[in-house]
Order: structure tokens, then C-alpha cells, then sequence
């Protein structure tokens, strides 16, 4: 197979991205419609904010935040409780050659970006870029 001229480096490809985000757009919509049979899952409002896919589009890793943060511990382990079906909802509505195998993580995100706001607030730093 021959090297992709337009895509070097260790970032992800414009297919990777493509596709981890219309599993992000269908598991966002599978999960608020509550297609799920588990009433616990079904209770939450979930926010997947990304999906990334290995090279092969083989396994989807989302990124999940419960909506207003609580419960942080117990989405991961319903989520993936309820993989199997979360898949088969998923891969029904896309045309994929394979069903990718779904991995779920916090989503860090927003704190991350907390963090950077503190550090920019700070009297130092702020003096630092007024240079």
C-alpha cells in the first residue's frame, strides 16, 4: 500500500476523524433518545464531547462527561456494561465495513481547560504576556 501524500505524521487521518465523529454524533443521539434497555443509563444525560479511532477504525474510544459532572465513576462502568448493545445501536446506523469496539473514558476536557484559566489569572503570568 502506498503512503498517503497528504497525511504525515503521528496526528490521526482525515477518515479517522471523520468517522470518530459520526460515532460521536450517533452514540450522542442513541444515547439522549434512551434506545438503551438499562434504566440506569436511560436516567442520565451524557455528554460524549469526543471519539477518537485507532488507524484500522477497529476500536472507538468516547470521551464521556455526565451532564453537570455528577456521577463521574458510575458512567464509565454503565457504559460499559451496556457496550454490546451500544455497539450493535451504533454500527446499524452506519455503513462500516467493521462494527468498531467501543472504549469509554472521562472526558478531562473541561478541566483541563479550568486549570489553563486559573494559570492565566495568575498576576505573574498575566504580567509575563503584557511583555
Amino acid at each position: 500500500m502506498g503512503k498517503n501524500k497528504f497525511h504525515d505524521g503521528p496526528g490521526p487521518s482525515q477518515r479517522q476523524l471523520r468517522v470518530g465523529e459520526l460515532i460521536r454524533r450517533t452514540l450522542s443521539e442513541v444515547l439522549a433518545r434512551g434506545d438503551v434497555h438499562d434504566p440506569e443509563l436511560n436516567s442520565m444525560s451524557i455528554t460524549v464531547g469526543e471519539v477518537r479511532t485507532s488507524p484500522d477504525l477497529r476500536i472507538a474510544t468516547a470521551y464521556v462527561l455526565p451532564l453537570g459532572g455528577k456521577g463521574q465513576e458510575d458512567v464509565v462502568a454503565l457504559l460499559a456494561r451496556n457496550k454490546g448493545e451500544l455497539r450493535r445501536l451504533v454500527s446499524k446506523k452506519l455503513a462500516l465495513k467493521f462494527a468498531p469496539d467501543l472504549r469509554f473514558q472521562l472526558d478531562e476536557t473541561f478541566d483541563r481547560m479550568d486549570d489553563t484559566r486559573r494559570m492565566l489569572d495568575q498576576d505573574s503570568v498575566r504580567r509575563d504576556l503584557e511583555k
